[in-house]
């Protein structure tokens, strides 16, 4: 097989940066870097500078995006303190609530579990609230959930054995769902003798026997999402570096190696990317969307030579498979044989779907 047409990755799990920091990334260059690699469609997280906690910096944002962006696309709103009242009035207009719960970049932990506790309560949804945790908060947010019968999403998921917590609440009729990144499958701890703050992270790499029961329970992950967190090479060099890697154009050929390594098949691959996405956020698939693929040999990640406006990558040095030569969102070609074909402003808002199933069951029709 030397050609494979997929529908598309959606990536619900990205940060373009803008506002705050768009020398590291903005919704133009993000964009781009999500099209090259094969993604039609993205979730972008509230964690900027200033967060997205408010109706008017929501506003602001939607905007940005609307004149620059040439993907689909989705928002965040975050909660930092205060009355919920201003963030419950958001629901509708994002695709969820996003809850840091553990330390990450930016000053938005959330500690007192009152207050989070009454966001579990009060969120109306239809979007869930996604959460930045690890243990014991997981154990937390997954009881909240249950306490109030609210959908959760565990982001970036850290360990195997926060994997298992999350499916034993799945089985026990909790609907909570969660996501792994490549950086977690395709990585361990063992790189960072090599790599140095290039491989610092949140929530950190682990052991390679950590990482080999990851795979071994793929089958308990709903979706894989890049966590798609550029800073510069300078920023990471600094005496204090910002955990976060970028990874959206990476991710479809580490899988496609790993389908060509029998570790994945290509209809759980399209699950763990699109369908499963779509259906835990309750979101309409972007019409008309396909991507083609030249599958024809393995190629190693180069250090350098990428869209996404930091141009490096954690995976530099290791083998993938499958370069993408053509994107089509709405039947139009927005990306070919390296080419941005898309005007700014082009992508367009996600639309939700009311038919999706609940989470923990099948995919959208």
């Amino acid at each position: 097989m030397s050609a494979l047409v997929l529908p598309g990755l959606f990536d619900p799990h990205v940060h373009l940066r803008e506002p705050g920091a768009t020398h590291k990334e903005d919704i133009a260059s993000g964009t781009h870097a999500a099209l090259a690699g094969g993604v039609v469609a993205i979730l972008d997280m509230p964690n900027n500078r200033p967060p997205i906690h408010t109706p008017e910096r929501l506003q602001a944002k939607t905007d940005r995006f609307a004149k620059q962006a040439v993907c689909d696309y989705g928002l965040f709103c975050t909660y930092t303190g205060g009355p919920i009242g201003p963030i419950l009035a958001m629901a509708p207009r994002v695709c969820g609530l996003k809850l840091y719960l553990d330390h990450t970049f930016g000053d938005i932990l959330l500690t007192d579990l009152e207050l989070i506790d009454a966001l579990f309560a009060a969120w109306p949804g239809p979007g869930p609230i996604a959460v930045h945790a690890e243990p014991p908060m997981i154990d937390w947010a997954l009881q909240a959930a249950e306490r109030h019968h609210q959908p959760v999403h565990i982001c970036h998921i850290p360990t195997p054995d926060a994997l298992v917590a999350v499916d034993r609440a799945r089985q026990a009729g909790t609907s909570a769902s969660c996501e792994i990144t490549p950086h977690h499958l395709f990585l361990d701890e063992s790189v960072e003798q090599r790599m140095g703050p290039l491989a610092q992270m949140k929530p950190p790499l682990l052991p390679a026997p950590e990482v080999a029961r990851f795979w071994q329970h793929l089958d308990l992950v709903d979706i894989i999402a890049s966590d798609h967190a550029p800073h510069t090479l300078q920023e990471k060099a600094s005496l204090s570096p910002p955990p976060g890697v970028p990874g959206i154009e990476t991710t479809l050929p580490l899988l496609l190696m790993a389908v060509d390594q029998g570790r994945l098949d290509l209809d759980r691959l399209t699950a763990l990317t699109w369908w499963n996405a779509l259906r835990v956020y309750g979101l309409q698939p972007p019409g008309g969307c396909s991507v083609d693929v030249s599958v024809d040999q393995p190629f190693r990640f180069p250090a350098r030579g990428y869209a996404t406006r930091c141009d490096w990558s954690p995976f530099a040095g290791l083998q993938g498979l499958g370069r993408v030569q053509r994107v089509q969102i709405r039947d139009a070609t927005v990306w070919e044989n390296g080419r941005l074909l898309a005007a700014p402003g082009s992508g367009r808002p996600l639309v939700r779907h009311q038919d999706c199933a609940s989470i923990g069951s099948g995919g959208c029709p």
